[in-house]
């Protein structure tokens, strides 16, 4: 019941969230035209995201078929990491690549497969834990502020902090 309960808040919220983001501009058409990065450009709230990928060298496999699913920050939580961590990162781009592919999982994974599961693998090779808080859905310790915004090679997550994987 309890699990009902939060995927019906959810879902709420999310509807609530995606009418008001201006990545729904393409109104959540499940056969959008636009690939995920193009998708995140136009919205105009990953300016740094984007950079990091032309950096990173990940512009055109995110371009690519897919499907995939993106938690992509935006440049707000890209601003609350430390002092110098985005331009370390931008600097060392094998780091910054297993930074950006810690965002992606493979597949379209929408809210509501995310609800239901308990973490994700990424590109990165690790996993993100997935959670639901009351109506937050968090990945990792970043919350979730818009969902299942549609691309035509996957889906987009909004979220608000950079997901950071373990160090090996």
């Amino acid at each position: 019941m309890k699990a009902l309960t939060s995927s019906i808040l959810f879902g709420l919220l999310a509807i609530a969230v995606l009418i008001q983001s201006p990545l729904y501009a393409n109104g959540g058409d499940k056969h959008a035209k636009k690939d995920i990065v193009t998708v995140a450009v136009e919205a105009g709230s990953f300016t740094t995201l984007a950079k990091a990928l032309t950096a990173a060298g990940l512009i055109d496999a995110l371009k690519g078929e897919g499907p995939f699913t993106v938690f992509a920050p935006t440049d707000e939580a890209f601003a609350k990491l430390p002092k110098g961590t985005l331009d370390n990162l931008l600097n060392d781009k094998e780091a910054l690549k297993n930074v950006l592919l810690h965002h992606v999982v493979s597949g379209r994974v929408t809210s509501a497969d995310v609800v239901a599961l308990k973490s994700a693998k990424t590109l990165s090779g690790q996993s993100v834990k997935i959670s639901v808080k009351g109506d937050m859905v968090m990945i990792d310790k970043s919350s979730v502020t818009a969902v299942d915004i549609a691309a035509s090679n996957g889906v987009i997550h909004v979220i608000d902090q950079v997901l950071i994987p373990k160090t090996k």
